[in-house]
Protein backbone atom coordinates (compact mmCIF):
# COMPACT_ATOMS: atom_id res chain seq x y z
CA UNK A 1 0.00 0.00 0.00
CA UNK A 2 1.31 3.50 -1.49
CA UNK A 3 1.49 5.79 1.52
CA UNK A 4 0.30 9.52 0.94
CA UNK A 5 2.08 12.47 0.35
CA UNK A 6 3.29 14.39 2.96
CA UNK A 7 4.22 17.47 0.52
CA UNK A 8 3.35 17.76 -2.70
CA UNK A 9 5.63 19.03 -6.24
CA UNK A 10 5.41 18.74 -10.01
CA UNK A 11 6.86 16.06 -10.93
CA UNK A 12 7.80 14.96 -7.23
CA UNK A 13 6.33 13.81 -3.97
CA UNK A 14 7.88 13.71 -0.65
CA UNK A 15 6.59 11.35 1.72
CA UNK A 16 8.08 9.55 5.19
CA UNK A 17 9.55 6.41 4.69
CA UNK A 18 8.39 3.22 5.81
CA UNK A 19 9.84 -0.27 6.35
CA UNK A 20 8.55 -1.62 3.16
CA UNK A 21 11.09 0.83 1.82
CA UNK A 22 13.88 -1.34 2.56
CA UNK A 23 12.45 -4.02 -0.12
CA UNK A 24 13.31 -1.38 -2.70
CA UNK A 25 16.11 0.37 -4.28
CA UNK A 26 16.91 2.40 -0.74
CA UNK A 27 18.90 -0.57 0.48
CA UNK A 28 21.32 -0.51 -2.60
CA UNK A 29 22.59 3.41 -2.10
CA UNK A 30 24.12 3.14 0.89
CA UNK A 31 26.13 0.19 -0.52
CA UNK A 32 27.31 2.03 -3.85
CA UNK A 33 30.89 3.75 -3.29
CA UNK A 34 29.44 6.44 -6.42
CA UNK A 35 26.41 7.18 -4.34
CA UNK A 36 28.09 7.79 -1.45
CA UNK A 37 31.04 9.06 -2.99
CA UNK A 38 30.56 12.57 -1.30
CA UNK A 39 28.58 11.36 2.28
CA UNK A 40 30.34 9.61 5.13
CA UNK A 41 28.24 6.19 4.42
CA UNK A 42 30.43 3.03 2.54
CA UNK A 43 32.59 2.45 5.02
CA UNK A 44 30.76 -0.40 6.76
CA UNK A 45 27.99 -2.53 4.47
CA UNK A 46 24.43 -1.00 4.78
CA UNK A 47 22.29 -4.03 5.99
CA UNK A 48 18.01 -4.56 5.99
CA UNK A 49 18.30 -4.50 9.61
CA UNK A 50 20.56 -1.08 9.75
CA UNK A 51 17.96 0.47 7.63
CA UNK A 52 15.08 -0.88 9.43
CA UNK A 53 16.69 0.80 12.63
CA UNK A 54 17.06 3.92 10.97
CA UNK A 55 13.65 4.07 9.90
CA UNK A 56 12.16 3.01 13.03
CA UNK A 57 14.50 5.44 14.94
CA UNK A 58 13.62 8.58 12.44
CA UNK A 59 9.37 7.40 12.45
CA UNK A 60 9.29 8.29 16.38
CA UNK A 61 11.94 10.99 15.79
CA UNK A 62 10.78 14.53 17.02
CA UNK A 63 14.05 16.62 16.26
CA UNK A 64 15.10 14.79 12.53
CA UNK A 65 12.28 14.78 9.33
CA UNK A 66 13.70 12.44 7.34
CA UNK A 67 11.11 12.21 3.90
CA UNK A 68 11.18 10.02 0.40
CA UNK A 69 11.71 11.39 -2.84
CA UNK A 70 9.01 9.54 -5.03
CA UNK A 71 8.82 9.92 -8.80
CA UNK A 72 5.39 10.26 -9.64
CA UNK A 73 5.29 9.47 -12.93
CA UNK A 74 5.95 5.78 -11.77
CA UNK A 75 6.05 6.01 -7.56
CA UNK A 76 9.71 5.08 -7.55
CA UNK A 77 11.66 5.95 -4.53
CA UNK A 78 14.75 7.70 -5.93
CA UNK A 79 16.26 9.43 -3.17
CA UNK A 80 15.55 10.63 0.63
CA UNK A 81 15.79 14.46 1.95
CA UNK A 82 15.79 15.56 5.46
CA UNK A 83 15.85 17.85 7.77
CA UNK A 84 18.48 17.12 10.73
CA UNK A 85 19.29 17.79 14.46
CA UNK A 86 15.91 20.33 14.61
CA UNK A 87 16.28 22.83 17.00
CA UNK A 88 12.97 24.46 17.69
CA UNK A 89 14.49 27.14 20.36
CA UNK A 90 17.12 28.50 18.04
CA UNK A 91 14.95 27.49 15.48
CA UNK A 92 17.53 25.90 13.09
CA UNK A 93 18.36 22.42 11.56
CA UNK A 94 20.65 21.21 9.36
CA UNK A 95 18.99 19.96 5.66
CA UNK A 96 20.62 16.93 3.48
CA UNK A 97 19.70 14.60 0.48
CA UNK A 98 20.59 11.95 -1.15
CA UNK A 99 19.15 11.17 -4.87
CA UNK A 100 20.58 7.17 -4.75
CA UNK A 101 19.00 6.86 -8.29
CA UNK A 102 21.51 7.51 -10.86
CA UNK A 103 19.40 7.76 -13.76
CA UNK A 104 17.83 10.55 -12.07
CA UNK A 105 20.86 12.54 -11.37
CA UNK A 106 21.50 16.19 -12.87
CA UNK A 107 17.17 16.41 -13.50
CA UNK A 108 16.65 18.65 -11.33
CA UNK A 109 14.83 16.51 -8.28
CA UNK A 110 17.00 17.61 -5.92
CA UNK A 111 16.04 21.07 -6.90
CA UNK A 112 12.38 20.89 -6.01
CA UNK A 113 12.41 18.58 -3.28
CA UNK A 114 14.70 20.75 -1.53
CA UNK A 115 12.25 23.88 -2.60
CA UNK A 116 9.42 21.75 -0.64
CA UNK A 117 11.33 21.27 2.04
CA UNK A 118 12.54 24.66 2.60
CA UNK A 119 8.98 25.83 2.38
CA UNK A 120 7.83 23.67 4.66
CA UNK A 121 10.90 24.71 6.97
CA UNK A 122 9.75 28.13 6.97
CA UNK A 123 6.75 28.74 6.88
CA UNK A 124 5.11 25.50 8.62
CA UNK A 125 7.75 24.86 11.41
CA UNK A 126 9.04 28.24 11.46
CA UNK A 127 12.62 27.38 11.44
CA UNK A 128 14.63 30.60 10.83
CA UNK A 129 18.19 29.27 9.68
CA UNK A 130 18.92 25.94 7.55
CA UNK A 131 22.55 25.07 7.60
CA UNK A 132 24.12 22.05 5.59
CA UNK A 133 27.85 21.02 5.26
CA UNK A 134 29.61 19.20 2.29
CA UNK A 135 32.82 17.98 0.83
CA UNK A 136 35.26 20.57 -1.12
CA UNK A 137 34.58 18.74 -4.35
CA UNK A 138 30.71 18.06 -4.22
CA UNK A 139 30.01 20.55 -6.73
CA UNK A 140 26.26 19.52 -7.69
CA UNK A 141 25.82 20.10 -3.49
CA UNK A 142 27.38 23.39 -3.81
CA UNK A 143 25.24 24.54 -6.83
CA UNK A 144 22.20 23.71 -4.71
CA UNK A 145 23.19 24.73 -1.77
CA UNK A 146 23.66 28.49 -3.88
CA UNK A 147 20.78 27.58 -5.71
CA UNK A 148 18.59 28.04 -2.53
CA UNK A 149 20.42 31.28 -1.47
CA UNK A 150 22.89 29.65 0.84
CA UNK A 151 26.07 31.67 1.91
CA UNK A 152 29.44 29.72 2.39
CA UNK A 153 29.95 30.84 5.88
CA UNK A 154 33.25 28.71 6.40
CA UNK A 155 35.54 25.84 5.59
CA UNK A 156 36.32 22.95 8.18
CA UNK A 157 39.96 21.85 7.03
CA UNK A 158 40.68 18.16 6.32
CA UNK A 159 37.40 17.21 8.37
CA UNK A 160 36.60 13.91 6.43
CA UNK A 161 38.84 11.54 5.07
CA UNK A 162 37.49 10.01 2.03
CA UNK A 163 38.90 7.50 -0.85
CA UNK A 164 42.54 7.40 0.74
CA UNK A 165 42.56 11.88 1.10
CA UNK A 166 41.36 14.05 3.79
CA UNK A 167 39.07 16.77 2.27
CA UNK A 168 37.55 19.85 3.34
CA UNK A 169 34.10 20.80 4.49
CA UNK A 170 32.43 23.78 3.37
CA UNK A 171 29.69 24.92 5.15
CA UNK A 172 26.88 27.01 3.97
CA UNK A 173 23.75 28.49 6.00
CA UNK A 174 19.91 30.52 4.84
CA UNK A 175 18.11 32.72 6.88
CA UNK A 176 14.29 32.58 6.48
CA UNK A 177 14.11 36.03 5.19
CA UNK A 178 17.27 35.47 2.09
CA UNK A 179 15.11 32.43 1.17
CA UNK A 180 12.12 33.72 0.60
CA UNK A 181 13.03 37.36 -0.37
CA UNK A 182 15.79 35.56 -2.84
CA UNK A 183 12.98 33.68 -4.49
CA UNK A 184 10.30 36.55 -4.68
CA UNK A 185 13.30 38.74 -6.18
CA UNK A 186 13.46 35.92 -8.78
CA UNK A 187 9.72 36.47 -9.40
CA UNK A 188 9.24 32.65 -8.01
CA UNK A 189 6.21 33.38 -6.37
CA UNK A 190 4.79 29.89 -6.94
CA UNK A 191 7.75 28.27 -4.97
CA UNK A 192 5.91 29.69 -1.82
CA UNK A 193 3.14 27.64 -2.99
CA UNK A 194 5.48 24.39 -3.03
CA UNK A 195 5.65 24.49 -7.16
CA UNK A 196 9.07 24.23 -8.35
CA UNK A 197 11.66 26.48 -9.82
CA UNK A 198 13.74 25.38 -13.02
Amino acid sequence: MTQASFLSGERILLRALTEADCTGPYLNWFNDAEVCRYNTHHRFPFSLEDALAYIRRTQQSTTDLVLAIIQRKDNRHIGNVSLQQIDFVSQAAEFAIVIGEKDCWGKGYSKEAAVLLLNHAFLSLHLHRIHCGTTQDNVPMQRLALFLGMKEEGRRREALFKEGQYLDILEYGLLKEEYLGRFRALGQQQVLQGQPVR
